[in-house]
């Protein structure tokens, strides 16, 4: 009884390990990557960028579709219109990564569900890459293309705009499925990039 009682442990313990590895595998930000060697102006940001992927992950792991209906009232955003409008900051963010304006003169068509965390996280992971193979952060203005014309704003806006917004966005989404009651992950840890066992 005992072999059978120790080997169902090992069995379990070995399903939960592989599942961790597969979910590390499938989405960027389970944990963050390691850190650069130096300190330049493109390794910093991407690293914000890298750190903003990593709580957005942990926000939005494991919500039900009761979770992603919750609204603090009802004149706030649900957590999934939250995600929605986190989704449209990443699509700036990588876009400027990319040196390629929002064009607003076309319609385009939004992810949903599981879909949309997926991009949204690629997105993140997308822009730091191509931010770390920058020289020059100037060079990644953000641009708008609307029917009055476009509008541009130098990578600083892109710091204190879309960046930090999704990080606000990101905490507002921990709040809100706190009070739906599906706290996140605590064992994600912040400070660390990392989940610990």
């Amino acid at each position: 009884m005992t072999k059978i009682y120790i080997s169902y442990i090992l069995l379990i313990t070995a399903i939960a390990v592989s599942a961790q590895e597969t979910m590390k595998k499938e989405l960027p930000y389970y944990e963050i990557p390691e850190a650069p060697s130096a300190y330049t102006a493109v390794t910093v940001t991407a690293r914000m960028i890298d750190g903003l992927g990593f709580r957005y992950y942990w926000a939005t792991e494991g919500l039900n579709v009761e979770d992603l209906k919750y609204r603090p009232s009802t004149e706030g955003r649900s957590i999934a219109e939250t995600m929605e409008h986190v989704y449209g900051l990443s699509v700036i963010i990588l876009n400027a990564a990319k040196k390629m304006p929002n064009d607003r003169t076309v319609a385009h068509e939004q992810p949903a569900g599981k879909e949309l965390r997926a991009i949204t996280l690629t997105n993140f992971k997308n822009a730091s890459e191509l931010i770390k193979a920058s020289d020059d952060l100037s060079q990644h203005t953000m641009i708008f293309k609307s029917e009055k014309g476009t509008s541009e704003f130098p990578f600083w806006n892109q710091i204190n705009g879309p960046i930090e917004d999704a990080v606000w966005h990101t905490g507002q989404i921990v709040l809100m499925r706190r009070s739906a009651g599906n706290p996140y992950n605590s064992k994600a840890n912040v400070l660390l990039g990392k989940v610990r066992e």
